[in-house]
């Protein structure tokens, strides 16, 4: 079975080997048919701590690393 991948936004740097990336949606209103965004946060493993907050990444499942954490960094794009 292959791995999830997301893409999303590194809005927390601040621990080590680990980023706060914020993920975004898109869907639509079941009565309006308007489309809203929809975001939630993930906790991912940073190895090399490279990924600063701003930093468009790419993030796959992987093992529990820890608690929170079972996301790691896949690419990483300024």
């Amino acid at each position: 079975m292959s791995k999830r991948i997301l893409q999303g936004r590194v809005i927390k740097d601040a621990k080590d080997k680990s980023v706060v990336v914020r993920v975004e949606r898109k869907v639509k209103h079941p009565l309006y048919q308007k489309f809203i965004r929809r975001s939630k946060k993930y906790m991912a493993h940073d190895e090399e701590n490279h990924c600063k907050a701003g930093d468009f990444v790419r993030i796959q499942e992987c093992r529990p690393i820890s608690k929170r954490k079972s996301w790691e960094i896949v690419t990483e794009s300024a």
